[in-house]
């Protein structure tokens, strides 16, 4: 057999363990695992040498903003993907909101679907929303390819009729029967509206307008309430769901309680809510304003906690990106600045540094997280999420002995702020490889494959236990 591409004498990351194998590619998938240098037999129209790399499985990022239609400036698929190709992500799920129109129908999908096969540099698939009015939708956006749908259960912001809206408890509980009768998965936004509104309303009232009170009007009880109050929606509707972005051991503990008890229910969480703390905002400013908020010291050690224990699924980026006059408000108040954290450039290599690194979590963990996790949750596996005969070859080289300082220069962001500028960070992405071809090189720092990406078309799939838990996987 003749092979296209042979990476050779690296140190691959599998779902058991680290081996020095030679990846053997064939159109686009891996054709040959070997030990190394038993690669040498197969001919190969060009070979790599990976020495001294780990090879990951590339990053599936399920939780991305890059705004399109029509507020792509504010990031847009082209700049977006290609910091995460610099990342070492090489799939990616786009969230429904903050475009205009949001992906709440079936042609507003089918719109941005072509937007991104022109534009994207890594795979993609699409998230469809929930929202109040539409639920004659869900049904055909499923079947376009919809990875899942996503709900706000708080205000999510913005401007217009037509913007993106937070569900009310009867469209919540109508979605998630409807999500359920043809097997899809309802991702949660679960921060509750009346608590949050109230005490931003009362803190802005009052003139406290710093990162302390902007924490304090979205406390961990916000968040809990409206994931107790899915979690019993879920029970009524076998509905299964993922929490995004969960940033408190609490809610983590209740979603853990459900899934034991039956439900199919997975929890995400994101890496700077487990890098930074509520201090940090403070310190850092808008930049590092998101919602729900950083949390404190005590609860980031806690969700550590939880992730060794196996009781948090996987880890996504949440980047929320805009422009750089946004985080500075003319009022100078941490309330008016936009709340969400660019950050998907450097999610795997903050992971390996803190986690591996510094805490002593094994090489396959993470990779689960970021990997594995994504693409089984999602209907990707066994095409994606893995390094394995006859799946895609979506590959992150990775310099474990390569330390740097990150700077804004480093960042293919449109819009070049990130609260991890200034942080030095233990190993750094080489190459990044989609289905075998390098989109991203260090040392040329280009996306060598503009516009390589394709829509990687999940399976829905209706089974209540197909991964009700993962930490087993």
């Amino acid at each position: 057999m003749s092979l296209d591409l042979v990476i050779y004498g690296g140190d691959v990351v599998l779902p058991n363990g680290v081996m020095q194998l030679d990846i053997g590619i064939k159109h686009g998938q891996i054709a040959v695992l070997c030990g190394h240098g038993e690669s040498g037999a197969w001919p190969a129209e060009q070979r790599v040498d990976a020495a001294g790399l780990h090879i990951f499985p590339g990053m599936i990022d399920v939780h991305v903003h890059f705004n399109e239609p029509n507020l792509g400036h504010w990031e847009g698929f082209a700049a977006g993907s290609s910091a995460l190709a610099a990342g070492g992500c090489t799939t990616y799920i786009d969230m429904p909101l903050n475009g205009n129109p949001p992906t709440v129908t079936v042609r507003a999908f089918e719109e941005k679907l072509r937007l991104a096969a022109g534009q994207s540099v890594v795979d993609f698939c699409l998230w469809g929303g929930l929202v109040p009015g539409n639920a004659e939708e869900l049904d055909g956006m499923a079947k376009a390819g919809a990875a899942g749908f996503k709900a706000f259960i708080s205000n999510p912001g913005g401007e217009g009729e037509g913007r993106f809206r937070e569900v009310d408890d009867w469209t919540l509980y109508e979605g998630m029967k409807r999500i359920a009768s043809f097997g899809g998965l309802l991702a949660l936004h679960a921060e509750n509206e009346a608590i949050t509104s109230l005490l931003g309303e009362a803190a802005a009232s009052e003139g406290r307008t710093d990162a302390r009170s902007f924490a304090a009007s979205r406390p961990v009880v916000a968040e809990t309430e409206a994931v107790g109050k899915a979690l019993h929606f879920a029970a009524l509707t076998g509905c299964r769901l993922h929490f995004v972005h969960i940033s408190s051991p609490e809610a983590v503990r209740l979603i853990s309680g459900a899934r034991e008890s039956g439900l199919d229910v997975t929890v995400e969480t994101c890496p700077h809510y487990l890098l930074l703390t509520d201090k940090d905002m403070e310190a850092i400013g808008p930049v590092a304003k998101c919602a729900p908020p950083l949390r404190s010291r005590e609860r980031v050690e806690q969700l550590w906690a939880l992730l060794e224990e196996g009781e948090i699924d996987l880890i996504a980026s949440d980047h929320s990106p805009c422009p750089t006059s946004m985080k500075e408000p003319a009022s100078g108040s941490f309330l008016d600045a936009w709340g969400g954290i660019s950050g998907a450039q450097s999610s795997l290599e903050l992971m390996l540094h803190e986690g591996v690194r510094r805490r002593g979590l094994s090489y396959e963990r993470i990779s689960r997280l970021l990997s594995g996790n994504p693409a089984r949750r999602f209907g990707l596996y066994p095409v994606k999420g893995e390094i394995m005969v006859g799946a895609d070859a979506d590959l992150a080289l990775v310099d474990m002995n390569s330390s740097y300082t990150l700077k804004a220069e480093h960042l293919k962001y449109r819009h070049k702020h990130s609260p991890y500028i200034g942080r030095t960070i233990g190993c750094r992405v080489a190459a990044t490889y989609v289905r075998g071809v390098k989109v991203y090189d260090l040392k040329s720092r280009e996306a060598a494959a503009k516009s390589y990406g394709r829509p990687a078309l999940p399976r829905m799939i209706s089974s209540p236990t197909h991964t009700a838990n993962l930490k087993g996987v």
